[in-house]
C-alpha cells in the first residue's frame, strides 16, 4: 500500500465560524412569535380560534428581592397580553400578593397559570372568579379653570381633592374600573393634564381563597396551602 493519503481520507475543515468571530447572544436572531411550555412556536391560526378574555389571576408570593420582575418578565417573553400588574403584603409577612389582568385566550390564561407556577417564588397562583371584588385608585391633574365645577364631579364620584391650585387641580379616585372609567369621562371637560392609575387589585368574595389554597396566618405557620 501506499503512504499516500488520498483526498477522500482528509478532514474537511471546520466551516463554523470560530467562537471569537460568532454574534453575541444578545446580537442573534431570535424566534419570533409566541412560543407554548415546551418551547414550541403557537400557531397564530389556531390560536385565533378562541376568543380573547379579560382574566385577574392572583399568585401568592414569597416576598423577595426580584420577584414581580421574574413574574412580569416571564410571561412578557412569551408575548402574553398585560393590561396591568400590581403587588403588595399580605396578611402573613414575608408574602406578598401579585394581581395581573390580562387580555388573553382560555388556552394562554392556563399556559399563565402554569409558568408562573413553577417559579420558585410563587406559592400559589390562579384565576380570581368573576364576581370578585375588584378596585383600583387614579390620581388625576385637571385644569383648575372651574375650582367649583371640578369639586362637584369630584364629590359626585366621591373621590378627594389632595391638591388644588391657581392652574391645577389633583383629585384622588378609587372603584372598579368601570366607574373609574366614568369618571375619567367626566373629568375631561375640563382638560385632563395627567394621570396615574395603579391597575386593578382584587379579592375573592365571602370566605373564598383568593389565591387557591391560600389561608389567613401569620409569618412562621407551616403551610399556606391545603394538605
Amino acid at each position: 500500500m501506499s503512504g499516500d493519503s488520498s483526498a477522500a481520507d482528509v478532514p474537511e475543515a471546520d466551516s463554523r465560524p470560530a467562537p471569537s468571530e460568532q454574534p453575541a447572544p444578545e446580537e442573534r436572531d431570535h424566534p419570533e412569535g409566541r412560543r407554548n411550555l415546551e418551547g414550541i412556536r403557537i400557531d397564530p391560526v389556531l390560536e385565533a380560534e378562541h376568543e380573547s378574555r379579560r382574566a385577574v389571576i392572583s399568585a401568592l408570593v414569597e416576598d423577595e428581592p426580584g420577584v414581580l420582575a421574574r413574574v412580569s418578565g416571564l410571561v412578557s417573553r412569551r408575548q402574553f397580553n398585560i393590561e396591568s400588574l400590581t403587588v403588595g403584603p399580605t396578611t402573613v409577612e414575608g408574602h406578598s400578593r401579585i394581581t395581573m389582568v390580562v387580555e388573553e385566550t382560555d388556552p394562554g390564561i392556563d399556559q399563565i397559570e402554569k409558568q408562573m407556577a413553577k417559579l420558585k417564588p410563587v406559592i400559589s397562583v390562579g384565576e380570581v372568579s368573576g364576581d370578585a371584588v375588584t378596585a383600583e385608585l387614579v390620581l388625576l391633574k385637571v385644569e383648575a379653570d372651574d375650582p367649583a365645577a371640578v369639586h362637584a364631579v369630584t364629590e359626585m364620584y366621591d373621590g378627594r381633592t389632595l391638591d388644588a391650585g391657581p392652574r391645577t387641580i389633583t383629585v384622588q379616585l378609587t372603584g372598579d374600573e368601570a366607574r373609574i372609567d366614568d369618571a375619567l369621562d367626566a373629568f375631561r371637560q375640563f382638560g385632563i393634564i395627567e394621570i396615574a392609575r395603579t391597575g386593578q387589585t382584587a379579592l375573592a368574595r365571602g370566605d373564598t381563597p383568593t389565591a387557591p389554597g391560600e389561608k389567613p396566618g401569620t409569618a412562621g405557620e407551616p403551610t399556606t396551602h391545603d394538605d
